[in-house]
C-alpha cells in the first residue's frame, strides 16, 4: 500500500483501510470521512529535521490550553535538539514513535491507531490526532474536555438527610463519584458502545466478588443485542433491556444520586451509566425497592419503618382509593354505617352522574393539571397545579358535577401517590388504577378482587434479568424478608440478598450493640 502513489492512496482509502506513510493522504482521508465538518480543525507542524506533522482535533471537544502545552509546544518549542543527530546515542536507537510517545511528547495518554475508523473514533471521541510524514499510523493524544454542568442537587429526587451531589451529563464524572464512595479494586467500569450513528458510551458497573456472573453476562448481552442509529438518553437502553415491554410494571430502576449507586452496588446489583444524560439505570430491579427511599437507611430504624408502613398505606390508596369508593357507594351500601350512607346519599342527591362517571372525570382531571404543573416554567408550576385544583375542584362541588366526598377520595388518592419515591412505579400505579375503577364500577368488590388477583399473578410471573420481580416475598426468603416492609438496624442486616450476591453473602459482622453499662452507685465512695 505505500508503494502507491499520492492520488492513488487518496482514491484508494476506505473506512476498513490502513493508514499509510504519506501524510496527505491521511489527512484526505479524515477530511473525505467526516466531510470536511467545520468543527475539524487541523494544525500543520515542522518537527526536528524538518519533518511535517499535522495534528487534528475536534473543536470543543478538547482542552486547547492541554493541546497547546502538552502537544505543540512538546512538538515545537519545547525539545531541545536540532536534529536527529543531536540526540544522545540511546535515543538515537529508539523508533521514531517510541521516541515521541516517551521523551517528546508530554500527554499522560499516547495511544497508537493503525486503522483510519480507529482514529476517526478516537478524533469524535474528543482526543489528538497527530500524524507525521513518513509514519503509517497515528497518534492519539488525550486532552479531552467535554462540555459539563457543576455537580448540583437532584431536582428530582429531594434530599432530606443524605449526601447533595447528583450525576451529571459526563460519563467520567459519573464514574468519579461512585468511584469516591467505593474505594475498593474490586469495583469493575466496563466500557461499551451503543448507536451507530451517535456511538454513544456506556458504562457498566458492578463489584467483583459481589455481583453475580450470570447476571453480568446477561447485562453485557443485551447490550452487544442493541442494534439502533442513537442512543440520545438512558431511555433508550431501559426500552432495549427491560424483560417485559408490554407490563406498565418497570423491570429496570433509574436514580441520579451516587449514593444510590453504590449502595445498590454493595447489594450485588449492575449500575448502566450513558453518556450525555445523569440518570443511572440499575438491574435487576425488584418490585420492593422501587417503594423504599435512600434516606430510610440514614434514619433510625424505628422511624425508618414508621415511614415505610406509611408508604405502604399510600401505596394502597394510590392503587385502590377511588375503586373502593366506587364499589362501597354502587354495590355494597350495606357495608357502610348508616349515618355514613344517610350523609353520603344527602351530598349525592342532585348529580347527575353515577361514582364510576364521577370518578373518572376528577381522576382525569387531577392528572392534566399534575401533569401541566410538571410542564409549566418552575415558577408557576405549584401556583398553576394547586389554585387550578383548588378552584376546578370547588367549582365542580358548587356546580352539583361531583360530590364533595368523591373530590376528598380523589385528593387524598393523587396526595397518596407522592408517597412513592420512584416515579415510574408511581405512574404505573396510576395508570392501573383506571381499570380497577372499570372493574369495581362494573362488578363491585368481586371486580375489584378479581383485578387485584390478575395483577398479583402478573407480577410473580415477571423477572428481572432471571431474578423473581416480587422477591424476596415471592419466593419467599426469610433472610431477607426483614427488609421490606419495615427496616432492620445495620448491625441485624447480616446478609446481602441471596438472589443477587454471590456466595458468602456476609455483610456485616458487627455485634448487637449492648446497653449502656449501668453506674455503680457504690463507686463514688471508694
Amino acid at each position: 500500500m505505500t508503494s502507491l502513489s499520492h492520488q492513488d492512496q487518496q482514491r484508494s482509502f476506505s473506512l476498513q483501510d490502513l493508514l499509510v506513510t504519506h501524510l496527505d493522504a491521511n489527512v484526505h482521508a479524515i477530511r473525505t470521512a467526516t466531510g470536511g465538518s467545520c468543527d475539524i480543525v487541523y494544525r500543520d507542524l515542522k518537527l526536528v529535521n524538518g519533518i511535517r506533522a499535522v495534528v487534528v482535533v475536534t473543536d470543543g471537544l478538547v482542552d486547547m490550553q492541554q493541546l497547546q502545552q502538552f502537544v505543540i509546544d512538546s512538538l515545537t518549542l519545547d525539545h531541545t535538539f536540532e536534529s536527529l543527530n543531536d540526540l544522545p546515542f540511546e535515543m538515537k536507537e529508539m523508533p521514531f514513535p517510541e521516541l515521541l510517545r516517551q521523551s517528546i511528547l508530554k500527554a499522560g495518554s499516547v495511544e497508537e491507531h493503525s486503522r483510519l475508523d480507529q482514529t476517526l473514533d478516537a478524533l469524535i471521541s474528543g482526543l489528538a490526532i497527530l500524524f507525521v510524514d513518513g509514519f503509517d499510523r497515528a497518534f492519539a493524544i488525550d486532552v479531552k474536555h467535554y462540555p459539563d454542568r457543576s455537580i448540583t442537587p437532584s431536582e428530582a429526587e429531594t434530599v432530606v438527610r443524605g449526601p447533595r451531589d447528583s450525576f451529571t451529563e459526563n460519563i467520567r464524572t459519573n464514574t468519579a463519584l461512585v468511584r469516591r464512595r467505593i474505594k475498593h479494586p474490586d469495583l469493575r467500569i466496563e466500557g461499551h458502545r451503543a448507536g451507530r450513528v451517535t456511538m454513544t458510551n456506556l458504562s457498566i458497573l458492578y463489584i467483583k466478588g459481589i455481583a453475580r456472573h450470570s447476571i453480568v453476562d446477561e447485562v453485557r448481552s443485551r447490550l452487544r443485542r442493541i442494534d439502533i442509529d442513537a442512543v440520545l438518553e438512558s431511555g433508550y437502553i431501559e426500552a432495549m433491556i427491560q424483560d417485559n415491554a408490554r407490563s406498565t410494571f418497570p423491570t429496570v430502576y433509574h436514580t441520579e444520586r451516587p449514593d444510590v449507586i453504590a449502595a445498590e452496588l454493595l447489594e450485588g446489583k449492575i449500575a448502566i451509566m450513558v453518556d450525555g444524560t445523569p440518570i443511572v439505570l440499575v438491574v435487576p430491579a425488584l418490585f420492593v425497592s422501587f417503594f423504599h427511599s435512600p434516606e430510610d437507611y440514614y434514619q433510625r430504624a424505628d422511624v425508618a419503618s414508621f415511614i415505610r408502613l406509611l408508604r405502604s398505606i399510600g401505596v394502597f390508596f394510590t392503587l385502590l382509593g377511588p375503586s373502593f369508593y366506587i364499589a362501597l357507594t354502587t354495590f355494597h351500601q350495606e357495608m357502610l354505617p348508616t349515618q355514613l350512607i344517610v350523609r353520603l346519599i344527602s351530598q349525592r342527591e342532585g348529580i347527575p352522574f353515577p361514582a364510576f362517571i364521577e370518578a373518572m372525570l376528577m381522576e382525569i382531571t387531577f392528572d392534566i393539571l399534575r401533569e401541566a404543573g410538571v410542564r409549566m416554567p418552575k415558577m408557576f408550576g405549584p401556583t398553576v397545579s394547586f389554585v387550578g385544583t383548588l378552584i376546578i375542584g370547588q367549582s365542580a362541588v358548587e356546580a352539583g358535577i361531583v360530590s364533595p366526598a368523591m373530590l376528598i377520595v380523589v385528593a387524598f388518592t393523587a396526595i397518596s401517590s407522592l408517597v412513592i419515591p420512584e416515579t415510574s412505579m408511581s405512574m404505573s400505579l396510576r395508570l392501573l388504577r383506571y381499570p380497577l375503577m372499570v372493574l369495581s364500577g362494573t362488578f363491585g368488590l368481586y371486580g375489584m378482587m378479581a383485578g387485584i388477583i390478575l395483577l398479583t399473578l402478573h407480577l410473580c410471573s415477571l423477572r428481572s434479568f432471571g431474578v423473581p420481580y416480587m422477591s424476596p416475598l415471592a419466593p419467599f426468603t426469610e433472610e431477607d424478608a426483614g427488609d421490606t416492609l419495615i427496616r432492620l438496624p445495620h448491625w441485624a442486616a447480616k446478609k446481602r440478598p441471596h438472589q443477587l450476591s454471590v456466595e458468602p453473602n456476609t455483610r456485616n459482622r458487627t455485634p448487637k450493640p449492648h446497653p449502656e453499662p449501668q453506674a455503680n452507685p457504690n463507686e463514688d465512695h471508694k
